[in-house]
This record gives C-alpha cells, structure tokens and sequence, in this order.
C-alpha cells in the first residue's frame, strides 16, 4: 500500500452514531425551525395584506329606479322630509355581528368565542334583529356591525337580513377589511368583512364614506380600519334643493390609544362643523365607544372612557342633552351596552351608555329612549329618537 493511500485509511474517522439524544434534539430543532418558518411567512401575509379602505369613497345608494323597473315592481313611496311640526324617528343599533347572545363572550374583551355559536343560531338572531326593527319602523335606521362576509359569521351576508321591503333606500359602508387572524388557535377569528348600514324611508341622494385615522403602528393589524358614512337626505317644501338632512353613522375604535380616538373625534366634529356651516340639519349616531354621560368608572374598560364633551364644536349636543323640546321625554337610565368579557349578569356585568346621536341645534328632540331589551340579541342596545327640523 502506498504511503498517501495508508495516510487517508489513517486520516478517515468512523461516523458517530446517532444517539435517541441525538436524534431528539434534531426533531425538536427542525420542528422550531418550521414553526418559525409558519411564523414568519403568516406575519409577511398579514402586513403584506394590511390596507386602508380609501378615503372619500363615494357609496351607492339601494336600490335605484332602475333596480325595480328590472325586477318589474312598482317602487315603494319615500317619506318627504319638511321643516316644521312633522316629527320623524330614527334608532341606533350595533347588532354585534348577530352573534351576542346574553351568554356570549367575546375573546377581545377577554371572553372565550371568537365566531357566532353555530350558522343557525347566527341566523336566528339576524332574523330576531330584524324583526324588532320592522316592529318599531324607524323612519331612519342606523346598523354597526353588519357583516356582509366573514369566517366568525360563517360567511353568511347579514346585509340581506337587515334590508326588507319596509325600507326604502340604504346605503352600506364596509368598515373594515381584515386579513385572517390566526387567533384563538382552537377557533381563529379569521377574516372579516364588516360595516355600517343606513336604512331610510326617505330618498337619498348620496353618500360618501370616511375614513377615520387608526394607529399606525405594528398595533394596527389588531385596530380595524375605521370609518364613518354621511348620508344625504334632501328636504322637500320651502328649504328644497337648499339644506339638507345630513345622517352620519359612526363607529368608534375600541381598542385604540387615547391619541387616536382624539384624533378621531376631531376628524368628525371637523365633517359636523362643514355640514352645519352649510346650513343642514345633522344627526350623528352610532356606537362611540365611550361613555356618554361624562362619568368615570373604576372598573371601566379601556374603551369605555368619559366621552369628552368639550370635543364636540358650538351648536351641537347629545341628543339626551340637547335644549329640545319644553315637553320632551328622554329615558336614559339603561345602559346602552354592556361588556363581553363574560356571559351577561346584570348583577355584576359592567355596562355603560356608549352608542347614541349627536344633533345641531336646529334639531328639536321630542323623545329620546335607551331602549332595555336585556342584550338579548347583541353586546348592545338599541337607542331611538323623535324630532323634528326647526324651521
């Protein structure tokens, strides 16, 4: 043999043997290498995915003219809207995505669900809901929450649920878009597509769509985008074609920072502000995600802080404080909404009054209700108001 082919005989060490040590920490070190792998790649997919709905987004109104000469149907008759003794109503409601039963809680609150019990328990709520706004018939109607596409509602559109043959026109809002959230890992919110409804008896004209500021840091994967929609409802008789009745339906972030729901409430009162300066009647409503009647609370949630009023500009009030009218009746002593931290106990739930309407001056509220239906059917409930446009 020769001396360079002895030397590599030499050189040539046995392989070491793999131990069940060994191949253990091989398994438990590739498989931390794959779940980082499913890690990063989920988190490049949610902010790759991340968008803002564009601001100024002009809405459609439905159904048009057209819409019924299709379907060959005689169009419902719109109500006129006149400044004078005439009085109108209009409700509030975050139906909470048709899924808050009273023993529902939800997993950002610190609860346990993050979809609707079952599609058929979904559904029987949604129709629950509509119903009680057919049996009061509001002459306007404004909707937080309503998901026209989402895996916690199991896809189910609750726009076709919340529309019927009592409302004449309406307009939806999409108020956010949210990629999948891969949370909780036993029942993943997922992805949503959720908004606001308006429903009229009167024609509107337009409707645009706001887009509200949200946190721009990593935190705005979990604050949805935020908006608000104005709806324009021309009046009839001596002010036509010169003022309108301008609706806004509103949902406030929850899960923001103090900095951003400043922010939010002065990008409102700005829109509020312009409207009333051109002479329309305006009406705010919607869930604020605040404590209306200005008190704090110890055990308070973080969204559920003092509404602050100075915010609001010169000529507008809560429509529960506004001067209205020397014989107007105003029931505010149920709270609105309650937390969904846990099933509902009206012993020891927290709750707040949070959703409501802002008005200018020339509006007159003649009766003002928070209404007390027990949460039956959602996280809140519903708020209604009369008035009248002051001439």
């Amino acid at each position: 043999m020769s001396e360079s082919i002895e030397n590599k005989v030499k050189e040539k060490k046995p392989k070491k043997k793999l131990t069940k040590k060994r191949l253990a920490l091989r398994i438990v070190l590739c498989t931390l290498g794959a779940i980082l792998l499913i890690i990063g790649g989920y988190l490049i997919y949610v902010f790759a995915s991340y968008h803002r709905i564009p601001d100024n987004q002009v809405l459609e109104v439905k159904p048009d003219l057209l819409t019924y000469a299709k379907m060959d149907r005689v169009p419902p008759q719109p109500i006129e809207v006149i400044p004078g003794g005439k009085t109108y109503t209009i409700m509030t409601y975050n139906i909470g995505f048709g899924a808050y039963t009273p023993d529902y809680s939800f997993f950002m609150d610190g609860g346990k669900s993050s979809w609707a019990k079952s599609e058929d328990a979904l559904k029987e709520n949604l129709v629950n809901i509509g119903q009680f706004i057919m049996d009061y018939h509001p002459d306007f109607t404004l909707l937080q929450e309503v998901d026209e596409d989402g895996t916690r509602t199991y896809h189910v559109n609750e726009i076709n649920y919340m529309t019927g043959a009592y409302t004449y026109q309406f307009v939806y809002a999409r108020n956010f878009d949210s990629p999948f959230l891969f949370w909780p890992l036993l029942e993943p919110h997922g992805a949503n597509k959720s908004g606001l409804l308006t429903l009229s008896d009167a024609r509107i004209s337009s409707a645009l769509r706001r887009s509200l500021p949200v946190a721009d840091s990593v935190s705005k994967i979990v604050d949805y985008d935020r908006g608000y929609s104005i709806s324009r409802i021309p009046l009839s008789g001596k002010y036509a074609g010169e003022k309108e009745l301008i609706l806004i339906n509103v949902h406030l972030s929850a899960y923001s920072t103090e900095e951003v729901r400043q922010a939010q409430l002065a990008m409102l009162t700005e829109d509020l502000i312009k409207e009333y300066e051109a002479g329309n009647y305006i009406i705010c409503g919607g869930d604020f995600n605040h404590d209306l009647r200005g008190v704090a609370s110890e055990n308070a949630p973080g969204w559920a802080q003092p509404f602050p009023t100075d915010a609001l500009p010169e000529h507008f009030a809560f429509g529960f404080a506004s001067p209205g009218s020397p014989e107007a009746e105003i029931h505010i002593g149920h709270n609105s909404c309650r937390d969904a931290n846990q099933a509902f106990d009206p012993h020891t739930s927290f709750t707040v009054l949070a959703d409501g309407f802002i008005v200018s001056d020339n509006i007159e509220v003649v009766y003002y209700e928070s209404l007390n239906l027990g949460y039956a059917f959602s996280d809140h409930d519903p708020v209604m108001m009369e008035f009248r446009l002051l001439p």
